[in-house]
């Protein structure tokens, strides 16, 4: 008789929390990254999966119910085209508008001197970023600005409530998941790195590529001034039971794309306090390294050991496992080339070298080596499915006790200063008549929603 949703549930957070303590579960855990292929799966579109978010929440849960695995997000095609849309994001071709509705959205590339920031705008950033993406960052980047007022403050409105709905829904999706499949959610929060982030939505890589030569002061400068407002976001994202990692999507911080002296002085400087500051509330960060960032493992090895789940996409996993092994769980490594292109048999003779390589003692997690878009043939993945259930076993009981909670030996927690806000409760006081009554009362409202639209920008930069 199967298993209850609840039962299924339990066992599986065990499983995949217990891998990512770097421990032996019962076996390997399954956590595939599916985005577009939920759409290949299910016969939708990338149009309908990325349009509409009720969709592609539809096809995650026909996913869960087909594959058997142990933890997924909630919707992993994240950048939900109506939103972009809405604000007129220029930065975005959405299937069916700019591209066809059977391809991805793309992100467009701005010009080296055309730049959603300028060169010249460094020290605006550096002052004040909140100001700075609400007065030249959103006029820039939204076509709505341009169009007219009206059109603006029309964009700016829709926007903020389809965000509020699109992030309100992933409670109910996480539920259904819960209650109709058993399936846990693999990650919560966002967390990009300071020049990621730089490189990403504000100076484009061109461009920051010839700042880091030029004027590395700046970045610098730039990459410490994002920093505690990345940190106030993701810290605010944690999974409070502290089981369900936050994951950093690690794009161009890596050697070739950067030196290893702008790595070494800009890069892991402004990031690792966000990632100490995680560990130290017991949390877990997913280093969803995409690229290869072999020449950084000694680097990251310096970390607290359980602080981290380290993912493997380009890299070599024999050096990822020696490296990294006895201190952190270790996922993915299976070629998306080969989910696309191969066949089922060499599917899994990859899986059977990874799991050998980096699983032999549990610690690791059987994952593609990026995001599943649809190009992933469904054959394939049922493939790598199939076969880690069947070889990635290290006992034949399922555990449905509570996972193992965070290690106890951890760092201590950095700090980033008050919370950073829009405009503080004391620039609001000048403008307001004598107050009288309960004035922690009227200070905590204004701070909350002051919050909102603070929220609100980081995540148009982070998440969209």
């Amino acid at each position: 008789m199967p298993a209850h949703p609840h039962e299924l549930y339990a066992q599986r957070l065990n499983r995949y929390v217990t891998a990512m303590r770097n421990a032996k579960p019962d076996r390997v855990p399954l956590r595939p990254f599916a985005a577009e292929f939920t759409a290949t799966h299910t016969g939708m579109t990338c149009q309908q999966v990325t349009h509409d978010y009720n969709q592609a929440f539809e096809a995650v849960i026909r996913c869960c119910h087909d594959y058997d695995w142990d933890a997924v997000v909630p919707n992993m095609v994240y950048v939900w085209t109506g939103l972009t849309q809405s604000a007129g994001l220029r930065y975005y071709a959405t299937p069916g508008v700019e591209v066809a509705p059977d391809v991805t959205f793309q992100y467009r590339e701005p010009e080296k001197d055309n730049a959603w920031m300028l060169r010249e705008e460094y020290d605006e950033l550096i002052e004040d970023p909140v100001h700075f993406l609400y007065t030249k960052w959103l006029p820039r980047v939204s076509a709505e600005y341009a169009a007219s007022p009206f059109r603006r403050d029309l964009a700016l409105v829709k926007s903020t409530w389809a965000m509020a709905s699109y992030f309100s829904a992933f409670g109910g999706q996480i539920q259904r998941m819960k209650d109709e499949t058993g399936t846990p959610s693999s990650i919560c929060g966002m967390l990009k790195a300071p020049l990621d982030v730089l490189g990403d939505k504000f100076r484009g890589y061109l461009g920051l590529a010839f700042d880091l030569m030029e004027i590395p002061e700046k970045v610098e400068a730039a990459c410490r001034a994002l920093m505690p407002h990345l940190a106030h976001i993701a810290l605010s994202g944690l999974d409070p039971n502290r089981q369900i990692p936050i994951p950093i999507w690690m794009h161009r911080g890596c050697v070739p794309f950067i030196s290893h002296h702008h790595f070494n002085t800009i890069y892991w400087p402004t990031l690792r306090p966000i990632v100490e500051a995680i560990f130290a509330r017991g949390n877990q960060t997913l280093f969803y390294a995409e690229g290869k960032w072999d020449a950084h493992l000694d680097t990251f090895a310096q970390l607290p050991a359980g602080s981290i789940v380290y993912h493997i996409d380009r890299g070599d996993p024999k050096i990822c496992a020696e490296k990294l092994g006895s201190k952190f769980c270790l996922s993915g490594g299976i070629p998306n080339a080969i989910l696309a292109f191969g066949t089922p048999e060499q599917v899994r003779a990859k899986c059977k070298e990874v799991i050998d390589i980096c699983g032999q003692n549990g610690g690791y997690i059987m994952d593609a080596s990026a995001i599943m878009q649809n190009d992933s043939a469904v054959a394939n993945v049922k493939a790598m499915t199939d076969f880690t259930r069947e070889y990635g076993v290290y006992s034949t009981t399922p555990n449905s006790s509570a996972p193992p909670p965070p290690p106890e030996n951890r760092c201590a927690e950095p700090s980033f200063g008050p919370f950073p806000g829009c405009r503080s409760w004391a620039q609001h006081l000048p403008e307001l008549p004598p107050l009288s009554g309960d004035l922690k009362l009227l200070e905590s409202t204004w701070q909350n929603l002051d919050a909102l639209a603070y929220f609100y920008i980081w995540h148009l930069v982070l998440s969209f």
